[in-house]
């Protein structure tokens, strides 16, 4: 499964980099005709892997395994009204939508029912069914989000702007939130066709925005000044990259490459432009720390860890070059 789940990885964010340029390549010389080819041959090869139930996923796995795959297939255009197999596989993951919108079996509701929701998006204009349960999906979600008076299972609770947990989204149902349920719900959000002026978006950048090691506007006690992001600024802040001790003494958490992308790609899908402050240095530090060899920002307290979270790295990598806009990037 291991295997599986990082070829689907690696190939989504192929087709959301190729998928809009190969479409108009009569050239089969060409580098995107050539992608294209590659995106053919490797969807013939997940056809083989479709389960007889027509999921992707094994009996006790999540169904986000099967999201990812049809992620992939409406993303190059093969839709449930004309591939039978794309058909199985969304009446497949819609088996596990619950009366509340939500699309997960046992545990990370969050994750599952966001990522489902990106491939519905991809299926839903012209399905009405996959339309309704998208809509249902996306209510859910958006209850998920933490905001003035949400309550967590253990009490938890936000007042207003200046909790550290507000506007972002956890594992499951108002469980303590970090950046990267957070950027797939608003990857769901964008791919849903949410406009930038939503709510949502407005309060996700509060909490976006305090992911950054960028202390013009992040207010967290912690925050550096490099633009990279973190995992969490919840509860005094968190890194997958760990914590160092800063000049003055102060604790702080350090950047790492497949937060600062997905901080990137939150706050374009949430309105920001390039000559934002915030952008301007998340993609300074970007062009700080470009490499493709492993995840930048890991190895600093273990040079094992350097390629922990790489076809990850890569995939939200993609997403956020994408929705930048810009095909040259000068590194340092």
């Amino acid at each position: 499964m291991r295997r599986l789940l990082v070829e689907i990885v690696s190939l989504t964010a192929l087709v959301v980099l190729v998928s809009p340029l190969a479409a108009s390549q009569t050239d089969q010389s060409a580098p995107q005709a050539r992608a294209q080819a590659m995106i053919d041959k490797a969807l013939d090869y997940l056809k083989t892997q479709q389960k007889p139930d027509g999921g992707w996923q094994r009996e006790q796995e999540p169904p986000g395994i099967t999201a990812l795959v049809l992620r992939c297939f409406v993303g190059a255009g093969r839709l449930p009204a004309g591939d039978a197999s794309v058909r199985r596989g969304f009446d497949k993951l819609l088996s596990y939508q619950k009366p509340d919108g939500s699309i997960y079996q046992d545990i990370l509701a969050n994750y599952n029912t966001a990522i489902a929701a990106s491939a519905l998006a991809g299926a839903a204009e012209n399905d009405p069914s996959i339309k309704a349960a998208l809509d249902r999906a996306m209510g859910w979600l958006r209850k998920t989000q933490w905001v003035e008076g949400s309550i967590g299972p253990k009490g938890e609770k936000v007042e207003d702007k200046a909790n550290s947990w507000y506007g972002g989204f956890g594992y499951n149902r108002h469980s303590r939130p970090d950046l990267s349920n957070t950027h797939f719900a608003v990857q769901a959000l964008h791919d849903a066709g949410v406009k930038p002026d939503d709510p949502a978006y407005r309060n996700v950048l509060v909490f976006v925005s305090r992911c950054q090691n960028f202390s013009e506007t992040n207010d967290q006690p912690w925050s550096g000044n490099d633009g990279g992001f973190v995992y969490s600024p919840a509860d005094g802040g968190d890194s997958e990259a760990e914590s160092y001790t800063g000049p003055d003494g102060r604790k702080m958490w350090r950047s790492y490459g497949s937060m600062t992308y997905a901080g990137l790609k939150s706050m374009i899908y949430a309105g920001l432009t390039p000559d934002d402050p915030r952008v301007k240095a998340a993609f300074d530090w970007v062009r700080q720390n470009w490499t493709l060899d492993e995840n930048p920002g890991m190895r600093a307290n273990d040079p094992a860890q350097a390629q922990h979270g790489l076809y990850y790295y890569y995939q939200v990598m993609a997403k956020a070059l994408h929705a930048y806009g810009q095909p040259v990037l000068t590194d340092a």
